[in-house]
């Protein structure tokens, strides 16, 4: 096998959703973690999409209250934030509680000048203010707490409103990219959640981010989404993909196409991304090259949506040692390589006991 252009360990950051429990809050579990490092939390406004039912408007825009923890050195630990596929076992009937909000426009570069603009600790009467300003208008406060904000032609640009249905349970935690296995680290995060009784909802996920940059290579990328298009459906039995889930699905065949491509093999990186662009890929599938594609500058990342929920810092590991396994194995001698060659037992770089463990999982799927 040819030498490696990429060596262990590979930067990775976690997604792990989790709910608290009836009367507690992703702010709680915020402020636990910040007490146990000795920091500080900074309330913060996050992007989330949800699908829409208005025609013509295939995704609503949100922006929901999320929890920044910094360490006292001022270095994050943790992010956490809403995740609007969780809702099973949530009140849709309860009522907000005070301070509480979501922020809505049908376009997500209007809510990126909120995330500018607004204070995210402000009120809902005020927090709109400043984007009235912007457009010379002022804020426009309707029944049920709402405050809205239009431009002089009276076209909306945004509104808020209270988050009623128990919203303020859900809890993705997000971890800032890491270079080093810490199950220290993610054990003391999951058993701050569990100690004030966070648990794994029904529509849970764990989703990992891989440095993108290794990938950036015709040859590696095609030989990973190949594979993964190929055996995508063993993988997610392997790892024992959460039915329940949602915004999963396999590579798009269109994507897998171009790919096995001459003209994509022969490309040079920036090239090859363009085409990659030109597939319109999506977030929502079981393996996410919408990051790669679009270079995106603070998340340059190649996503596996796969994994099931979990508390258990060393089953996220193991599965995290699995994909970068198979990125590995994509990019060492990615041009000589036969495309039917992948076995989980000969091929990946596996330790002792991590080949054992998914040896005896492949052995059950």
């Amino acid at each position: 096998m040819a030498a490696s252009r990429h060596r262990r360990p590979w930067k990775k950051g976690f997604e792990i959703e989790l709910m608290a429990p009836r009367g507690r809050s992703r702010r709680d579990l915020a402020m636990r973690v910040a007490d146990r490092v000795g920091g500080q939390v900074r309330t913060v406004l996050y992007p989330q999409s949800e699908p829409s039912l208005v025609p013509g408007l295939p995704v609503f825009e949100n922006l929901v209250l999320g929890f920044d923890v910094r360490d006292a050195k001022g270095e994050r630990v943790a992010l956490l934030v809403d995740d609007l596929t969780l809702r099973d076992g949530l009140n849709p009937q309860a009522a907000s509680l005070p301070g509480w909000m979501r922020i809505l426009s049908d376009d997500a570069r209007l809510l990126a000048l909120v995330t500018e603009h607004c204070d995210p600790k402000a009120g809902l009467a005020d927090i709109l203010t400043p984007i009235a300003a912007l457009f010379g208008t002022k804020a426009e406060h309707t029944e049920g707490g709402i405050t809205k904000v239009v431009d002089r032609a009276g076209r909306s640009v945004a509104m808020v409103a209270p988050l009623p249905g128990e919203r303020e349970r859900p809890c993705e935690i997000i971890t800032p990219p890491c270079v080093n296995d810490s199950e220290a680290d993610l054990s003391a995060l999951l058993a701050d959640a569990n100690a004030l009784g966070f648990s794994v909802p029904r529509e849970a996920a764990v989703h990992i981010h891989f440095d993108a940059a290794p990938l950036c290579d015709p040859a590696a990328l095609s030989r990973l989404v190949d594979t993964l298009h190929r055996h995508g459906a063993f993988l997610r039995e392997l790892v024992g993909t959460n039915p329940a889930c949602v915004r999963l699905g396999p590579i798009a065949d269109e994507i897998a196409e171009l790919v096995r491509s001459e003209a994509f093999l022969k490309a040079k990186w920036d090239q090859a991304r363009t085409m990659l662009v030109e597939t319109k890929p999506t977030k929502y599938a079981d393996f996410n090259l919408l990051n790669i594609a679009h270079a995106l500058p603070d998340k340059h990342t190649f996503e596996a949506r796969i994994f099931p929920g979990s508390m258990n810092a060393a089953d996220i590991l193991r599965q995290a040692r699995l994909m970068e396994a198979i990125l590995m194995w994509a990019i060492e001698d990615a041009e000589g390589a036969k495309r039917d060659d992948w076995n989980l037992d000969a091929a990946l770089d596996l330790s002792p006991a991590d080949r054992t463990f998914w040896a005896d999982r492949m052995a059950k799927a």
